[in-house]
């Protein structure tokens, strides 16, 4: 037998390379996601970029490798978003924005698209500069979750109810103690679900069915869908705050999410109805706790959550004349045609506005 010496460091350092290699902190393994669409998105724990894949009915979990803490919080400004991001290599248009998330770790800017004709889906990022690159999915680290009894992937329904609610697989997403939150519906009866996902990925949950009152329908629903939820921590139980088409505001305490059994939120607030809530966040001003939500038909609402944890919530028809009861908002005529938003540091939010025809991209004090 022949026995090869070689220097102890360079020993060491291939060694550690090999160790690195084969062991990632949260278990990623490298490859190709097989990524059919890019939606909604959201980080976890160093660098981890958690994006939704409602065609292919999974999430996915990526390493972006992007860990390095900003010094400085760096505004941004793309007044033409769309003619920036048609302009990166390989990229065609039309070119639509599914989702924006700020990396509370650099201040990165990150963006779910859908590309071309196809919709082909791809990963964008906005650095501290300003400058719009691709991600580089080859070989990245990562993992994959796979959302069981997922809606079939066809147009159902008639004139303007007609949808594919496989598009609806997963509506929102975020991570919080431990876990992957994931809104949104399944194949039949009951389809509204929120699930649980153990993060890194051990099992790949069914979901908790969830019910609301819905005031301005006068009752019980099990069919709701969730379309943006925070979650934040309330009179000391950590709780999620969905919000719902036509626009209920409901309350879920996070432990009812875990039993699996059907669990009926609370509803907080009806803020109006011919509305869809696109995205949401929750921020502190002067020591009190607020939500900013975009919204299709009703502008951005800034959201008091001021007694949000009172046990009793709406339960009785809200009359059409009335629309709105429960937290008081103000509408923020300054931030008109946000359709996408996100803090940025504790001061500041970037958002997505569409302006005439275009996307713009902007850097905004939280007010």
């Amino acid at each position: 037998m022949r026995v090869l010496l070689m220097p102890l460091s360079v020993a060491c350092l291939l060694l550690v390379g090999s160790v690195a290699h084969a062991a990632h902190k949260w278990g990623l393994k490298e490859g190709n996601p097989d990524i059919a669409s890019a939606g909604q998105l959201a980080f976890g724990p160093d660098g981890v970029l958690f994006v939704g894949d409602s065609k292919g009915a999974a999430v996915f979990a990526i390493d972006t490798r992007d860990q390095q803490a900003a010094s400085a919080v760096a505004p941004r400004n793309i007044d033409n978003l769309s003619a920036a991001l048609e302009k990166l290599p390989g990229v065609k248009a039309p070119v639509a924005v599914n989702d924006l998330a700020v990396n509370p770790l650099s201040g990165q800017i990150y963006l779910s698209l859908s590309v071309g004709d196809t919709r082909a889906p791809a990963l964008a990022r906005i650095d501290n500069a300003g400058a719009v690159s691709l991600l580089d999915l080859k070989g990245v680290p990562f993992l994959k979750a796979t959302l069981p009894h997922p809606p079939e992937d066809k147009i159902t329904g008639e004139g303007p109810r007609a949808r594919n609610r496989r598009d609806e697989t997963v509506t929102d997403l975020a991570y919080a103690s431990g876990k992957v939150l994931v809104a949104g519906v399944i194949a039949g009866d009951a389809p509204s679900r929120i699930r649980e996902i153990a993060f890194p990925f051990s099992d790949n949950a069914t979901g908790t069915p969830i019910e609301i009152y819905h005031g301005a329908h006068g009752r019980l629903e099990d069919n709701a869908t969730v379309r943006t939820f925070v979650t934040m921590t309330i009179d000391g139980e950590p709780s999620v705050l969905a919000g719902f088409t036509c626009t209920p505001l409901v309350r879920f305490p996070l432990a009812s999410l875990s039993r699996g059994d059907k669990t009926r939120g609370t509803t907080v607030a009806e803020l109006g109805n011919r509305n869809v809530p696109l995205d949401m966040i929750v921020y502190k001003k002067a020591d009190e706790n607020f939500l900013l939500m975009s919204n299709n038909n009703r502008g951005v609402m800034k959201i008091s959550t001021r007694d949000i944890g009172r046990k009793e919530g709406i339960t009785q028809p809200v009359p059409g004349e009335k629309l709105t009861e429960g937290q008081s908002f103000e509408t923020i005529a300054d931030l008109a045609g946000t359709v996408q938003l996100d803090r940025l540091g504790d001061n500041l939010a970037v958002v997505i506005r569409q302006q005439d025809g275009g996307l713009r991209l902007q850097t905004v004090p939280l007010p």
